[in-house]
């Protein structure tokens, strides 16, 4: 699955190997002493992964929503970065959701009786004949002196708590009508014909994850700890990146190297956003100079070694302390999130905190001068005019995708209610652009976010991040503590 092709159909002599163009040629002497001498490595002392526990559950609604159907839950691909040189591989979150395998080109067949079985690459031969022999040594994509070791299907199967075949004998399963998870492996799409409930599966895979159970929450915990930790790090590495000419991707790699040491990786490209930089939503170039009398939007968050992650925002005075100007804006952002979390329980609208804190930053706006239309006015649905120095939400669910349940049905998320057990950010921000000549000039080239994590509990909201400080007085106290 994946280009170049692996294993034929039922026949491992045609396997294709992926092999450089500079690799050296092996001899039939060097092959047949390759294929002798090695010990027996399999392993029978695998401890399940930790969400093997829910995943059989989870697979259990998926199919009880599909009764009488099969359903194709692929895990995705290699993408080649350049020429012969892969992106680190991670899992289509719906496959990792719902088996807890990380492995590329593995796939998730739940048959029309509910029964599943997951359907993996194993453990190249070491003594087969031909090219399948070879795999180990020679394949740079798949082979194990190349990327490591991959489980046999009984250490699968111990691992994912599930039954496990061949990936070679997919062919048959493919061959009849069934619904795919498309879009995620082109040799998958390319077996099965179309199915006008495909559709419907993606939906009903990320609406499935709106809530969470209490494994993904203390999971989404962690990923929100060792984010406190990473920004924790980032203060204490400011004066460093002050000095460098490139402090914001000094600070990316002070974050980037905690998401490692704790973590799979980053959760997304971090935004290490100083001066007017800030105003850039999604400002991932991280190549400027940090100046002191300047703000540093840092939007970053740890992605787990599960995948999940968390999703976190600060706005911090680079000399560690605000200026005046700085924390009249500042306080107005902080103003607006306190009003929205505040909001926050079961039955609640989803989009109800967006615009709780959009009125509070629509009314500030008004009292500062900038709007001159009345916070009524600005926010009828036919002005909006506020919206020019906020243009993106207020916040979204989170879990293994920073992004979470994106392909869900607007009357069960955008457009529904808050329901125990879910995960989302709340994170309104001011973005008043270098060149906005509606604004007075000592206000243009600030932007401001603050982002925090939450669960939904019981009786309102619990505020994951609570270990990040948030209003300016304990941001200044913090950073002095860490830069001292």
């Amino acid at each position: 699955m994946g280009a170049p092709q692996t294993f034929a159909p039922g026949n491992t002599m045609t396997q294709k190997l992926n092999t450089g163009s500079h690799d050296l040629p092996v001899s039939d002497a060097l092959a047949t002493f390759m294929n002798t001498g090695w010990a027996d490595t399999h392993r029978d002392d695998l401890a399940s992964v930790p969400q093997a526990a829910y995943t059989a559950k989870r697979r259990g609604v998926l199919a009880a929503r599909f009764p009488g159907e099969r359903l194709i839950i692929p895990s995705g691909t290699f993408k080649t970065r350049s020429n012969d040189s892969d992106h680190r591989f991670r899992p289509h979150s719906a496959f990792a959701y719902l088996t807890g395998d990380q492995e590329p080109d593995d796939v998730l067949v739940i048959e029309p009786d509910g029964s599943a079985t997951l359907f993996v690459r194993p453990r190249s031969p070491r003594s087969a004949p031909g090219t399948a022999g070879q795999e180990f040594y020679r394949d740079r994509r798949y082979g194990e002196f190349w990327v490591g070791r991959r489980p046999d299907l009984a250490e699968a199967e111990a691992l994912y708590q599930i039954e496990c075949a061949a990936s070679e004998k997919l062919d048959d399963v493919l061959a009849g009508p069934a619904r795919v998870l498309r879009g995620v492996d082109a040799s998958v799409d390319g077996r099965v014909a179309p199915h006008d409930g495909d559709g419907e599966l993606e939906t009903f895979l990320s609406e499935m994850r709106l809530i969470k159970d209490a494994w993904e929450v203390a999971e989404l915990q962690f990923s929100v700890d060792a984010t406190t930790w990473g920004f924790e790090d980032v203060v204490r590495a400011l004066p460093a990146a002050l000095a460098h000419r490139r402090g914001e991707r000094y600070l990316e790699g002070v974050f980037n190297l905690r998401s490692r040491l704790e973590g799979n990786s980053v959760g997304y490209d971090s935004i290490v956003a100083s001066g007017a930089n800030a105003c850039v939503l999604h400002w991932i170039r991280n190549d400027s100079r940090l100046n002191e009398s300047d703000l540093l939007l840092l939007d970053a968050g740890v992605e787990t070694d599960n995948l999940y992650t968390a999703d976190i925002t600060r706005t911090l005075p680079l000399s560690g302390r605000f200026s005046p100007i700085q924390r009249q804006v500042y306080e107005l952002v902080y103003e607006a999130q306190s009003a929205a979390i505040a909001g926050l329980r079961p039955g609640a609208r989803f989009r109800d905190f967006h615009q709780t804190a959009m009125r509070v930053i629509a009314e500030g706006l008004h009292d500062w001068g900038v709007l001159k239309i009345s916070a009524d006015e600005a926010m009828d649905p036919e002005s909006g005019l506020y919206r020019r120095y906020t243009v993106c939400s207020s916040g979204h669910m989170l879990g293994l995708d920073v992004h979470d349940c994106a392909k869900a049905r607007s009357e069960v998320y955008l457009d529904g209610v808050l329901e125990e057990g879910q995960v989302l950010t709340v994170e309104p921000g001011l973005y008043l652009q270098p060149d906005d000549l509606t604004l007075p000039p000592e206000l243009r080239g600030i932007g401001v976010r603050i982002e925090d994590d939450l669960v939904v509990t019981a009786d309102g909201a619990r505020l994951m991040s609570a270990g990040l400080p948030r209003h300016p007085d304990e941001i200044e106290e913090w950073m002095g503590t860490l830069l001292s």
